[in-house]
């Protein structure tokens, strides 16, 4: 072709692959009802959303703000469609050229016409599609076409569909049941921590391609030695191509160095070739090792000539989930590289409402969040929607394990034969998409609908092994968990595992601790525990537990506009938070545990501090019990992240901004991290009763791969006057298992005689401290906290923290543009803490900070 897309003789048989990227110029308007009285507006880029552009064109308010969201519901009964008059370059006349119209996403039932010809029928917002509308344009002599995208409510049509399949039992946890019959972002619907907002729109990239031959699809399957000393890469290669005499090039390549090439010819649309690679350099998760990317390049041609090119980023890395029979019953754990990983991290929902608002560099800053957290795994939830490339690469490069979940969550989902033709196609789809990420370590075939079974009654006989009975029971969605969907990873990425839903263990009741994985609710929902015994209700891998807070003051002033309203239990505050029985189960937290105040940053501050506590009881016992014969093989707290600013579980807000509980953490998953615990007294039996004794100990955990030496410290501080009531115990030399736990110290608090005391314990390694930890007498309500004198003094960029007294939990102001070392700190006497703040410009205040009790005199 020449610079304005005309053929040349070298191009009169093939024709290299080149795309026409459609996204400006598009309008919306809603469809027969203009109730907005502007007939066609503008649309700034696809992908966008309808709520997205009615902001734009200020036809709508921020549904984030205020009520605000009530206003915008009426957009989910609504039609809407999205037109675009664009033009086809003269290369697609050529002859051997096949023109399709390629749409990555569209939110969700979407009719597609090109110059009035509806060329396309989508009803699944999580697949591609891909319409060869060669005819239609070589057809037509005109040079500019038009393309609308007609999208009816997917509100309305699911409450049709409901009410056409009587047959079925919609029964669910979360939204109306009537979400189930469309595939849909499920979240979208309202859930206990986000809006109802319905989007609509052309979520992902549109584009016409046209090409003689293209590579539609590549695989990459490695085989990785025992000894790990070589490697072999298989890619696998699907053609589309109206050209014969077609070969591909096969390149390994790494940090821009080819290491191994091949070459193949095209036999009936596919090609393959398998690459070897001495002493590989292994992706290993971070704190494990380096994350070495691999390039698998791959060139199609034409006699010589290219005609498309495709480039997949992989891992060499051998992943399994290791479920094997032991003492205490079925492991459940991941070993990457030969390695065992405790997976302490976090469940991820959807980082926004409106799914268009996410960039590539916010996606980023939540998972460097999770790396600086110390966190290993995150859990991609069942509600929400198959990840942006975005989220996988940042994985990938920064070491972040992926528990990925299909999409279903908290229902009993029809099988009716269209419903199993499309979750066929989008399985196929995405696991395409993804299988190529060393990051990914598990698929999940989905989020609580065995515990909608079980809660519900519905029929489940784990013995009956005959699939076709299954669609016929109450509960047919087994076909999909346990047909379906392990099928598809057969077929399409054997080599990540399989896990029929979660929590699921061997076809168990959801909450036995033996088998599979568990979601503990026993804290905040259900029996309502105290959090002092969070580990004590685990299972082999905990994949949700969690506990309420505020978010900071900043973000609640972001969604109230009345000042008036800026008090604990106004109207837009309990607005903001969805969860059935928030004022409850906070209340009950609050009022057995610490005193509680009226102020609204005091308020905040108290429902940080207990979730930051009762997070930490549940991952520090937990992974105590991974060096314990594996007996936890992980814990994957709700939630990390917000879809809007809220009160919820999250330990990371909407604005990126981290609770108290997210450095609490970071401390807990530390590479070695110490633990000293009192025995448990329920003192809501008998409140003047205590036992004349209680039980301690001290043990450090270690993710380290080789055994550490450090040294120990525990000091007994009395609370109340900040001095020790007894001498310290001192340990030179103790020699920490690699990836293990090592028991320590073991003693008791004489409850009759002596002060209450803290059990405050440091880790040196060549006299720095490099762990503390900090045990308190519970509950935290019954001490006295006056006269801490805290003082925090400022050096550079650093505030150095000392006290005459034990502090609990103190909290600096997470300011926007500033990033802390730690918070949420508790502190003792002698003990001076360095907290390195980056992002505070010189001349800035210093930040704010606070503590359990500093009102007290």
């Amino acid at each position: 072709m020449d610079r304005e897309g005309n053929l040349s003789p070298v191009d009169d048989l093939a024709l290299p692959f080149t795309f026409v990227n459609l996204a400006e110029g598009w309008s919306f308007k809603q469809v027969d009802d203009d109730s907005l009285g502007t007939g066609w507006l503008p649309v700034k880029r696809v992908p966008s959303m309808v709520h997205q552009d009615l902001i734009h064109n200020q036809k709508l308010c921020d549904p984030f703000i205020g009520f605000n969201e009530i206003k915008q519901e009426w957009i989910a009964s609504k039609s809407w469609i999205y037109r675009l008059d664009f033009s086809v370059p003269a290369v697609a006349r050529h002859p051997n050229s096949r023109i399709v119209l390629a749409f990555d996403g569209l939110d969700t039932l979407a009719q597609v016409r090109l110059d009035g010809k509806t060329v396309l029928k989508s009803d699944n917002m999580f697949r591609s599609y891909r319409i060869d509308v060669t005819d239609t344009v070589k057809k037509n002599e005109h040079e500019m076409f038009r393309l609308e995208v007609e999208l009816e409510s997917a509100l309305l049509r699911a409450r049709e569909i409901k009410l056409e399949h009587p047959e079925h039992k919609w029964i669910t946890f979360n939204g109306e049941p009537a979400r189930m019959a469309v595939r849909k972002a499920q979240y979208h619907w309202g859930w206990d921590w986000g809006p109802r907002l319905m989007t609509v729109g052309i979520w992902k990239p549109v584009r016409l391609e046209i090409y003689s031959a293209k590579i539609a699809d590549v695989r990459v399957d490695v085989d990785i030695a025992p000894d790990y000393e070589s490697a072999s890469v298989r890619a696998s290669v699907q053609i589309e191509s109206k050209t014969s005499d077609l070969t591909v090039e096969f390149f390994v390549r790494r940090n821009g160095k080819t290491l191994a090439s091949s070459v193949d010819n095209v036999k009936d649309g596919t090609s393959a070739a398998t690459l070897h690679i001495m002493r590989p350099a292994l992706w290993m998760p971070a704190g494990y090792g380096s994350q070495n990317l691999y390039e698998m390049s791959t060139v199609l041609s034409h006699k010589g000539q290219q005609l498309c090119t495709d480039t997949k980023t992989f891992g060499l890395r051998k992943v399994e989930l290791v479920q094997e029979p032991d003492a205490i019953g079925k492991s459940f754990y991941f070993r990457v590289n030969g390695v065992d990983v405790f997976c302490g991290g976090s469940c991820w929902i959807p980082a926004d409402s409106i799914l268009t608002n996410i960039s590539p560099e916010r996606y980023r800053a939540w998972i460097e969040l999770l790396v600086t957290g110390n966190q290993k795994m995150v859990r991609v939830w069942g509600g929400g929607v198959y990840e942006h490339e975005a989220f996988y690469d940042a994985c990938d490069e920064l070491g972040v394990l992926v528990w990925q979940d299909f999409m279903f969550a908290c229902g009993n989902y029809p099988c009716y034969p269209e419903m199993l033709d499309t979750v066929a196609a989008e399985a196929v789809c995405n696991v395409r998409r993804l299988r190529h990420h060393p990051s990914l370590v598990i698929f999940a075939g989905n989020n609580e609908d065995y515990q909608v079974q079980e809660s519900n009654g519905l029929t489940y006989d784990f013995a009956d092994k005959n699939e076709k009975h299954w669609l016929k029971t109450d509960f047919p969605a087994r076909y999909i968990y346990e047909k379906l969907l392990p099928e598809v990873i057969a077929t399409e990425a054997p080599s990540v595992p399989y896990h029929p839903g979660s929590p699921w263990g061997d076809g168990k009741v959801s909450f036995d601790p033996t088998v599979g994985d568990m979601h503990q609710w026993n804290v905040w929902h259900g029996t309502q525990e105290k959090y002092q015994i969070f580990d004590t209700l685990g299972g082999r891998f905990n994949s949700e537990f969690g506990m309420e807070a505020f978010p900071h003051l900043a973000t609640i002033k972001a969604f109230i506009t009345d000042h008036k309203d800026l008090y604990p239990q106004s109207h837009v505050l309990d607005f903001h938070n969805k969860a059935d029985g928030h004022e409850r189960r906070i209340a009950t937290y609050l009022v057995e545990n610490v005193r509680p105040v009226l102020d609204l940053p005091g308020y905040i501050h108290l429902t940080q501090l207990i979730q930051a506590e009762a997070l930490t009881f549940g991952y520090r016992g937990w992974r105590k019990q991974w060096g314990e014969n594996r007996r936890c093989g992980g814990a994957l707290v709700w939630q990390f992240n917000d879809c809007w600013p809220t009160i919820s579980w999250s330990i990371c807000d909407y604005y990126l901004r981290r609770k108290p509980s997210y450095y609490a953490l970071a401390r807990v998953l530390a590479p070695i991290a110490v633990g000293v615990k009192r025995e448990h007294h329920d003192w809501s039996v008998s409140h003047a009763r205590e036992p004349a004794f209680s039980k301690w100990e001290l043990w450090l955990v270690s993710s380290n791969v080789e055994d550490s030496t450090v040294d120990i410290e525990l000091r007994f501080v009395s609370v109340e006057t900040g001095k020790e009531i007894k001498s310290k115990i001192v340990k030179k030399g103790v020699v920490v298992k690699a990836n293990c736990t090592t028991n320590v110290l073991a003693g008791s608090v004489d409850n009759v005689n002596e002060d209450r005391h803290v059990l405050a314990a440091r880790v040196f390694v060549n006299n720095e401290v490099i762990a503390r930890d900090m045990d308190w007498p519970q509950p935290l309500k019954y001490l006295p906290f006056p006269k801490r004198n805290v003082k925090v003094k400022i050096r550079g960029d650093q505030m150095h923290v000392i006290v005459d007294r034990p502090v609990k939990c103190l909290v600096f102001e997470e300011r926007e543009g500033c990033h802390l070392s730690d918070s949420a700190i508790d502190l003792a006497p002698g003990d001076e803490q360095i907290v390195t703040v980056r992002g505070l410009k010189g001349d800035a205040e210093p930040l704010s900070w606070t503590y359990l009790g500093a009102g007290e005199q």
